[in-house]
């Protein structure tokens, strides 16, 4: 009897792992994101362990952010995407506004608001906006 033939366990013989959701855009859809982003790291771990821990909770909390910029500043649906790379993890949120996000000044005294987009440069390897006439794509490349 023939061996079975050895498998190779890298991630270039492993299928890249994505997912892709679309939303209404109502207040509720930023919790629903955020569990289909949670949803998408159970399945990745299961492949491939985050080289720290902390990796997960920061894409929780970046597509946490993007869905609530989402709702609060584009009319309409938007849709997020999240892909395995080779060393990390891709998000895209697409949302129907044209306005590409802007950091705002962070004020304690006047309540919440004003963090996010640092937060999303701080916590990303990289972070882009493509716009056209349907609306942008938000691309942030965060470690995994």
């Amino acid at each position: 009897m023939a061996p079975e033939p050895r498998r190779d366990r890298t991630l270039a013989g492993e299928e890249i792992t994505s997912r892709v959701a679309g939303f209404p855009g109502e207040l509720h859809d930023v919790t629903d994101a955020r569990l289909v982003a949670e949803e998408f790291l159970f399945d990745l771990a299961r492949v491939s362990a985050p080289s720290a821990p902390e990796h997960w909770d920061d894409i929780l909390l970046v597509v946490t952010e993007l869905a609530a910029n989402a709702v609060q500043y584009a009319p309409g649906p938007f849709e997020l995407r999240l892909r395995r790379t080779f060393d990390g993890v891709h998000v895209v949120m697409h949302d129907t506004s044209t306005t590409e996000p802007a950091p705002r000044p962070f004020h304690p005294s006047h309540g919440a608001g004003g963090i996010g987009w640092h937060l999303i440069h701080t916590l990303c390897d990289q972070v882009s906006v493509v716009t056209d006439e349907h609306g942008k794509d938000i691309h942030v490349f965060l470690p995994w």
